[in-house]
């Protein structure tokens, strides 16, 4: 078969093609619809045309293909990092690679003086967890003074441990930025040698392999952090750009006219205590969550129209009587999307209406308002967490001599991994009243208010699986609305809270831990099934849409509707559906719906 052929080809040979076409800038759910050649397969200058529409391409190889940043980006800007204001939004930006970054003289001034503050250590005689002792429950051995530079390399060499697939490259720049911010405090001890060091690493793009498992959260994300140190002291491996795979790490900074890192006293562990890597992830599900909940209103209003439902229930007046701050903003972006005297629907003119609708259209407001007020709480602890000193010990130098050091937790991630699990429980829940949505679009019995018209017959619903003729010989929306069932089930078994669980480690000295970085990897799982499940039910309320033809309706949807159908045409017959999917779930990631009616304003 065509697509076992495929999967004998040489992979990097296949993903080189693939890049060269993403280069191009041909959008990725296009390539589903596009013919390409594979040349000089096995060393043979022989051409192979294939039609990739015809491969069906399992989730993994495009999950694969979304996993690595294929090019180095023009540097378009820089990012001063100080420590204290770095937000959700400006980490995203220097995960894309299209921004340098560079310390703020007041973090220079503050790293210089807590690093003062450990050069002054090493002839006092006082003993400091991490600095002159071993680690964890070796805390209580001494370390001579001659043995401090090999304990931090050890350190390092002993905890890069993980195991998995590695962090995309993009993921990684985004953990490498927030780990530079968090010692750009100032309260780590790290050298302004060091640390400029890694801030070349980041600005030449060298992104060290770093396995996504391996952290309990607590501690601090400790191997993800290893792996990240541990490339940047030239050990271990990063990606390489031009050769588009991982190259030893030594070999990928001098490519870059890069020296390794040699971490001195103190510097192994500022580099691997903190919670970065719960954080990093977290903050990315947040943004993505946030940009889901703001289009799920979008979608929902398109099904409220194809099932056409009553807009009163968004009504300001009863919103105002339960005042939410979710509830209210939610039932204001249905108002705006929905029938008004300036904004008018055919559709809803000329359509006969039921007293009340479903919950599912009713109680949007009541429902995806929640979402709305728990993403609110959980950007409050990741704006917190993002600029918080969670090394241990912290360094204060402005505390009299013999006592800057300061052993505690702030390591601990339980604080951003309840926000993790709290993003989960949040964006989950669209998932949930989206997929009974579909089922309503699809269900002829559900498929229209359950009114009598005028000549005394029941009113038209959608017909069955929004197949508009030869249903039977035709399918239509049965199996996408099975994938959005299975999607949604599928969430609800991984969204079961991470931060629930603890576990002892390290002779039991680290007796409790957060579980914060598979909570944080789960809620980007979640997200991106949700995404993909709005996506199945927008193309399905367009398709009710199309249905109700020569109807219209509001001016708003209707350019939704015309971005929709750019990418995936109106359903006569059966056809291919997973790459319309795909390609209606890449809009929705990149925020298209919301952005092709920006001037309505749903924020």
């Amino acid at each position: 078969m065509l697509h076992q052929q495929i999967l004998r080809i040489n992979p990097t040979k296949f993903l080189t093609k693939i890049q060269s076409i993403i280069l191009k800038k041909i959008e990725l759910p296009k390539i589903s619809q596009k013919f390409f050649s594979l040349n000089n397969i096995n060393n043979k200058k022989k051409k192979i045309r294939t039609n990739t529409k015809k491969i069906g391409f399992e989730e993994k190889y495009v999950r694969n293909l979304r996993l690595f940043s294929f090019s180095k980006k023009q540097k378009k800007g820089n990012f001063e990092l100080d420590g204290s204001s770095l937000s959700p939004e400006k980490l995203m930006q220097l995960s894309t690679g299209e921004f340098r970054i560079s310390l703020s003289k007041e973090s220079i001034r503050k790293i210089k003086e807590s690093r003062s503050c450990i050069d002054s250590l090493a002839n006092s005689g006082e003993v400091v967890y991490g600095i002159n002792t071993g680690f964890g429950n070796f805390a209580n051995v001494l370390i001579s003074n001659e043995n401090l530079i090999d304990l931090q390399q050890n350190l390092i060499r002993s905890h890069a441990a993980g195991v998995g697939d590695p962090l995309s490259p993009t993921r990684t720049r985004m953990l490498l930025a927030l780990r530079i911010n968090v010692l750009a405090k100032g309260y780590s001890g790290i050298s302004l040698e060091t640390l400029n060091k890694l801030i070349d690493a980041f600005n030449h793009d060298c992104l060290p392999k770093i396995p996504e498992k391996g952290s309990v959260g607590a501690s601090g994300d400790l191997a993800p952090l290893a792996h990240l140190a541990l490339g940047l002291m030239g050990e271990g491996e990063m990606w390489d750009f031009e050769n588009q795979k991982y190259e030893p790490s030594e070999q990928v900074l001098k490519k870059n006219q890069l020296t390794a890192i040699s971490p001195k006293a103190k510097e192994g562990l500022a580099m691997i205590n903190g919670t970065q890597f719960i954080t990093s992830l977290t903050t990315e599900a947040l943004i993505r969550s946030e940009n889901v909940a703001r289009q799920s209103c979008i979608v929902a209003a398109m099904t409220v129209e194809a099932l056409r439902g009553v807009p009163r229930a968004y009504d300001a007046d009863l919103h105002a009587l339960r005042p939410h701050k979710g509830q209210i903003k939610v039932a204001e972006r249905m108002r705006k999307l929905l029938h008004r005297e300036d904004n008018q629907s055919e559709i809803f003119l000329k359509s006969k209406h039921a007293v009340q609708d479903a919950y599912t259209l009713r109680c949007i407001p009541q429902i995806h308002g929640i979402v709305d007020d728990m993403l609110m709480f959980a950007r409050s602890i990741l704006s917190t967490e993002l600029n918080s000193a969670t090394d241990n010990p912290i360094v204060v130098p402005h505390r009299k001599a013999g006592d800057y050091f300061i052993s505690g937790g702030n390591f601990h991630g339980e604080y951003p991994a309840k926000a993790a699990d709290l993003i989960s429980m949040a964006v989950a829940e669209l998932a949930n009243i989206s997929e009974r949505r579909i089922e309503r679009l699809v269900n002829s019995n559900l498929s229209g208010p359950n009114v009598i018209d005028d000549s005394g017959h029941e009113s038209n619903r959608l017909p069955p699986f929004l197949i508009p003729k030869d249903q039977g010989l035709n399918s239509g929306f049965m199996i996408a609305h099975c994938t959005a069932a299975a999607l949604t089930s599928e969430n609800k078994v991984l969204v079961h809270p991470s931060s629930n669980d603890t576990i002892s480690t390290s002779a039991a000295q680290e007796d409790h831990v957060s579980m914060g970085a598979f909570a944080a990897r789960k809620a980007l799982m979640i997200v991106e099934n949700v995404e993909k499940v709005l996506s199945i039910e927008l193309l399905a309320a367009c398709q009710g849409i199309d249905l109700l033809r020569p109807l219209k309706t509001t001016e708003p949807l209707e350019r939704v509707h015309a971005l929709v159908r750019k990418y995936a045409k109106k359903w006569e017959r059966d056809r291919f559906m997973s790459p319309d999917i795909e390609s209606i779930w890449k809009l929705f990631k990149e925020g298209k719906f919301e952005e092709v009616i920006s001037d309505i304003h749903l924020k």
